[in-house]
């Protein structure tokens, strides 16, 4: 069994998201010890707990310390990942319903049921876009569209909206079984082509997206980038108010968002996002700190070694690679100076 210890690094849920998604993979058992110990609330919130369930549901695992709260977890692999139709949902392992982020549960499950025989469907329930987790939006824009360069073939579908703290969001994802991997070298993004952003509402008045719209489109092109917004008012079950930005470049992709909240107003929501999104422009890099850690799975996996040029080294990246490392699966190198990361794949 492998031993992880959930307080290293940074001490969130990547590293039991990791661990989970590797495990089912490999059908190496796995023991994780104090889970999200760097968090003010530490152990198994819902969408981790679901994210546990969900794991081991495709591969028939048993658990132990599955509870919410709980910060050790015990999960053994019953066997091969098997593809199939699944329904998870966040809400029903917390009394009174969550919204916790659902990306967080697609993101375990997604490599896993990649490499498996035959093709998944799977419904998630929950919070579609919540703040301090990747949204859809950035799942569909992004994260997909980069793993499809790397061989993995998947598609999300918003059904419906969910925000914090009501939830009540629902997303379809087709995954395409017997995927191969390959590697991705990303040292030069390219020119930047456009900037494509999406100001939503729902449950609120029309005004509130369009304002947000009209002050990014305004902020963007002063700026001298070349913008297309979409203002939307969707139907929710709550309340809720964001904005997302993605940046296509000729050789990568990126992007950012805000969220409306109480006595903020839709402007600052937009400015919010358009300076994440600019910020991220001056640095150069091809690959965003948040990207950064998420494409080291993939590219462990791949038949082929990776390397790309980061915007920064975060600790989520640093405790991503040396979690992976313990799987035995090949070599990370995170060369801080240069900002450049480096996968030798096993399989390579």
């Amino acid at each position: 069994m492998i031993d992880i210890d959930g307080s290293y690094g940074e001490g969130g849920g990547q590293v039991l998201r990791t661990s989970l998604s590797l495990a089912a993979i490999t059908g190496e058992p796995i023991r994780i010890a104090g889970i999200r110990a760097g968090r003010r609330k530490p152990g198994l919130a819902a969408q981790h707990l679901t994210a546990v369930r969900a794991a081991a549901r495709i591969c028939h695992g048993e658990l132990q310390g599955d509870a919410l709260g709980s910060t050790m977890l015990e999960f053994i692999p019953g066997g091969g990942v098997k593809a199939g139709n699944y329904i998870f949902d966040v809400s029903e392992v917390q009394q009174g319903g969550s919204a916790g982020a659902i990306t967080l549960v697609l993101q375990t499950i997604l490599l896993p049921l990649a490499l498996a025989d035959g093709d998944s469907h799977i419904t998630l329930r929950g919070g579609t876009h919540v703040i301090f987790s990747p949204t859809v939006t950035y799942i569909e824009r992004v994260y997909l569209p980069m793993l499809c360069r790397m061989g993995i073939k998947a598609q999300v579908k918003l059904g419906a909206w969910g925000w914090y703290p009501r939830g009540g969001g629902e997303v379809n994802l087709q995954v395409k079984g017997g995927c191969q991997l390959c590697g991705l070298n990303l040292l030069e993004r390219g020119e930047l082509k456009r900037v494509q952003g999406l100001a939503v509402a729902t449950e609120l008045p029309a005004h509130i997206p369009q304002r947000m719209a009209n002050r990014a489109e305004n902020l963007l092109r002063t700026a001298g980038l070349r913008v297309s917004m979409q203002a939307l008012r969707e139907k929710g079950v709550a309340p809720g108010a964001g904005i997302f930005l993605t940046a296509e470049y000729c050789h990568s992709l990126t992007g950012f968002g805000g969220f409306g909240r109480l006595r903020l107003s839709s402007e600052k929501v937009a400015e919010i996002a358009c300076g994440q999104l600019l910020q991220f422009h001056e640095t150069g890099a091809p690959v965003d700190e948040h990207l950064a850690d998420q494409l080291l799975l993939p590219a462990v996996l791949a038949s082929e070694s990776s390397q790309y040029k980061v915007a920064e080294v975060s600790t989520h990246l640093t405790t991503n690679a040396a979690v992976i490392e313990k799987f035995g699966l090949g070599k990370i190198t995170v060369n801080q100076a240069e900002k450049v990361v480096a996968i030798a794949s096993s399989k390579v």
